[in-house]
């Protein structure tokens, strides 16, 4: 009972290692196999187990009062062992055990009504040296040979010779082994084996018991992986960028109105319409002032004196402003934007009694409305 106390207790630790190591087994799998090659270890095995016992001595004390004539034998069991070990390197361990390897069973009777009983228990500890042949990354095979030191208890009951007593031997025997190892996590492992123990039994008999067991076991000390630090990469700064300069934008351009009044001598011959020689050059002479200048519009207006009709003084100062219009276009200025007009005599700017006077308003005036760009 009391082995079996230590086995829950020990099934409760495993456990919650297991737990506690599977939880992390994403991120800690294998992080550092080196580690693992010299660390301490427990573990727990259980399984069952099969005793090959010499029962010659309780035959041969039954037959002795008649013939045997049943027998009984249960030599199944069921084992378990606690392990604390030492990983010397990667191929050797060094391991100690206390083992329990379960209970046997064997009655005998004869035809006279005698009966014996022998019921066998066999626990103590072991220790082994285990060679390891890794197989690949989670598997290795490995085989043990050790010592262990057995105390095997032989009770025997029934009504002849033996019974009622309690038969103890504690010896030294070896004992060999092979099995399987599978790494769950660079911490934990699970392994199957089988191990044949021989022992000495209370009648001083050399025995052997069979045991195929299942091991769960955890390497201790195992390092905690160094955190991650990031570190933020140096980024130089950048130059300040240019100051900008805002540059004033000009001023708009001004608008400009520039008005020239030609007398009607100096354009044209007495009562004609058409611009003599001495006319174009002061209209080439006007051109010339109005260059750089964004022209908008240019407006002919006429004038005549009193001297005839209204009606013919109307016509002619009309006909004199187109023919300015006409050299005007003549010149390169888009025809859209020059304007005619006739005034006659309607607006005249000196008096018409006197020769003087009349000269001064016969007369063509030119208007020139555009902007000219600031300097």
């Amino acid at each position: 009972m009391k082995f079996a106390k230590k086995v829950g207790t020990l099934t409760v630790i495993a456990a919650s290692l297991f737990a506690a190591q599977s939880s992390s087994a994403a991120e800690n799998d294998f992080i550092n196999p080196e580690w693992a090659n010299t660390a301490q270890y427990i573990g727990l095995g259980f399984g069952p187990s099969r005793a090959a016992l010499n029962n010659s001595q309780i035959n041969s004390a039954i037959s002795n009062s008649g013939r045997i004539n049943a027998t009984t034998e249960d030599n199944r069991g069921f084992g378990g062992k606690l392990i604390a070990g030492k990983q010397l390197n990667r191929n050797l361990a060094v391991e100690f055990a206390y083992f329990d390897l379960g209970k046997f069973d064997y009655s005998a009777s004869n035809v006279t009504g005698g009966t014996l009983s022998r019921h066998t228990s066999v626990r103590g500890g072991s220790l082994d040296l285990i060679g390891i042949l890794p197989m690949s990354e989670r598997i290795s095979a490995y085989g043990r040979v050790g010592a262990t030191y057995a105390m095997v208890r032989d009770n025997i009951g029934g009504n002849r010779a033996y019974a009622g007593d309690e038969l103890r031997n504690k010896k030294f025997n070896p004992k060999v082994g092979v099995g399987l190892e599978y790494k769950l996590s660079e911490a934990l492992a699970l392994r199957g084996e089988v191990e044949r123990y021989r022992i000495t039994d209370g009648f001083r008999n050399r025995d052997h018991v069979n045991v195929a067991s299942v091991s769960l076991i955890y390497k201790m000390g195992r390092p905690v992986a160094a955190p991650v630090v990031y570190v933020a990469p140096v980024v130089a700064a950048e130059p300040a960028p240019a100051p900008v300069v805002v540059q004033t934008p000009p001023p708009p351009p001004q608008p400009v109105s520039e008005k020239v009044s030609f007398a009607a001598e100096s354009l044209f011959d007495f009562d004609k319409a058409v611009v003599k020689p001495a006319g174009k050059a002061a209209l080439n002479e006007l051109l010339g002032k109005l260059q750089g200048m964004d022209t908008e519009a240019m407006v002919s207006v006429g004038h005549a004196d009193s001297v005839g009709s209204d009606a013919y003084n109307q016509k002619l100062s009309l006909r004199r402003a187109e023919a300015v219009k006409a050299y005007l276009v003549s010149k390169g200025v888009a025809p859209s934007r020059v304007f005619v007009e006739g005034k006659g005599e309607s607006q005249p700017v000196a008096d018409n009694k006197t020769a003087e006077g009349r000269a001064k308003n016969r007369r063509v005036i030119v208007e020139v409305v555009g902007s000219r760009s600031s300097k």
